[in-house]
């Protein structure tokens, strides 16, 4: 049986990214090009008119700014799903997109096997953030506490911090150099000690504090 692609709209103002991005595109069968748009007023229009899954949308574009157009689809259209990708990793920016109801923010210079991961997850709702950007989120919070008043371990917050990232917990093993059950547990821990089932819901509430 043949699977359903993911409809993806793309969002940017340079016309080679946007010729770029759809012949990555092109290479995944499970992802497909719906439109493109080069403004957020555009972006807002065809959101209205194609209703895509996820969106790439660029931040800084004309008329309307990738923010603004993410606040204005994402209250009309809740279950489109936003990746702010973008040459800037200001915190500030960051953290509007977030705001704004951007489900990942991942750097221009993220790989197209990478990227194509970071819309599957999109589409389901996790949160997915380039590393750099994960850093910068949670660099304020050396031990942070979780909404019940239990503490994150240093251990427990490096497994959260790739957790933000997307890694599975074997990818999170070999980064950090343990095993997967290690990692497992540690998972299960931060759950526990942040009220949530579900990594999803950790990662959004680890985002969310910092919003």
């Amino acid at each position: 049986m043949k699977s359903r692609k993911i409809r993806v709209l793309i969002v940017d103002d340079h016309d080679m990214l946007r010729e770029g991005l759809t012949s990555f595109l092109r290479a995944f069968p499970d992802l497909e090009m719906v439109g493109e748009a080069s403004s957020g007023s555009e972006a807002i229009r065809l959101c209205r008119d194609l209703k895509p899954e996820v969106v790439l949308i660029d931040l800084i574009m004309p008329e309307i700014d990738g923010v603004s157009a993410i606040q204005v689809i994402h209250q009309e259209l809740p279950d489109i799903h936003f990746i702010a990708l973008s040459s800037f990793n200001e915190d500030d920016l960051i953290k509007a997109a977030l705001r704004a109801g951007a489900t990942g923010y991942l750097l221009k210079n993220v790989s197209a096997d990478r990227l194509a991961e970071a819309i599957r997850a999109s589409n389901v709702g996790l949160p997915i953030l380039s590393p750099e950007i994960a850093q910068i989120i949670l660099q304020k919070h050396d031990s942070p506490v979780t909404p019940n008043g239990n503490r994150l371990s240093h251990r427990e917050k490096e497994v959260l911090n790739l957790m933000i990232t997307g890694l599975s917990n074997a990818e999170i093993g070999s980064q950090l150099n343990i095993s997967t059950f290690t990692v497992k547990n540690h998972v299960s821990n931060i759950l526990v000690k942040m009220n949530v089932s579900s990594r999803t819901e950790a990662v959004s509430q680890a985002l969310q504090r910092d919003k």
